[in-house]
């Protein structure tokens, strides 16, 4: 039997999570946060320098908690996706999803025949090497697809997609999306959170699940005031960058 999906199951539930995101690509960083307490970790294969057996080893590094490792693959893309759910993973974040099209595609990629186009392989970890019987028929019950949004061109089909049988839910990309309106590298412009709070009023009336990345403390406390369904409320390498900088600066006045 395929074990239970608890992040897909809280997330159809309408029950908020929180999460992190991993850059690093190291085994150690990602096992040290995945014990944090975090109800899912990115571990981001898209702009991270991580490959498939990066992301084999993270996702064995975090095991042993209770956390659902939720991989950015690099695209959209049936052999691409094919490799990673073989390894095991089962919660996708697919990055540019702009057209119905595309979500068809990422959720094609995640069925096996007659549902979709993914590969057979009848002995891989995820169905632990042939031991769970009935894996191919059941797999994809206990897959979760977020669509990222990150264009405006999704916004603007982001109606249908959200209609796609197996898109789970969505996910802003506020970087990418400010960048696709016009606005690069200034992702709080007010343009950009109108659009945002247009997604996220899209979703409620569609009745699924929206996400979002938001760094800083009171962005990620107002998106989850504001109903967003999953908050990632930083990284690991931001974690590292700005804690190692606040520490330097303590000491300013020791060694300027």
């Amino acid at each position: 039997m395929v074990d239970v999906n608890k992040f897909k199951k809280k997330l159809l539930s309408g029950q908020q999570q929180i999460g992190i995101w991993s850059n690093i690509a190291s085994t150690l960083s990602v096992e040290i946060i995945g014990g944090a307490g975090f109800d899912w970790v990115v571990l981001d294969a898209e702009h991270g320098p991580s490959e498939l057996t990066d992301i084999l080893a993270q996702m064995q590094a975090i095991s042993r908690y209770d956390v659902e490792p939720m991989v950015r693959v690099p695209k959209n893309d049936r052999t691409i996706i094919k490799k990673y759910m073989d390894i095991g993973v089962r919660t996708f974040l697919i990055p540019f999803v702009e057209t119905v099209e595309d979500a068809r595609q990422a959720v094609a990629a995640t069925r096996y025949p007659p549902l979709g186009t993914r590969g057979v392989s009848v002995a891989n970890r995820a169905n632990l090497f042939g031991r769970i019987s009935g894996y191919m028929q059941s797999a994809h019950q206990e897959v979760c697809i977020c669509a990222q949004i990150e264009t405006r061109q999704a916004l603007t089909a982001l109606p249908e997609i959200l209609q796609i049988e197996g898109i789970d839910s969505v996910f802003i990309g506020p970087s990418d999306l400010a960048a696709s309106l016009g606005y690069l590298g200034d992702p709080g412009h007010a343009d950009v959170a109108s659009a945002i709070d247009g997604a996220l009023a899209i979703s409620k009336s569609a009745d699924k699940p929206i996400g979002i990345l938001a760094g800083a403390e009171q962005h990620a406390r107002a998106c989850f005031e504001g109903g967003f369904s999953y908050v990632a409320v930083g990284s690991d390498m931001g974690l590292l960058a700005r804690g190692s900088e606040t520490l330097r600066d303590r000491f300013r006045d020791v060694v300027p």
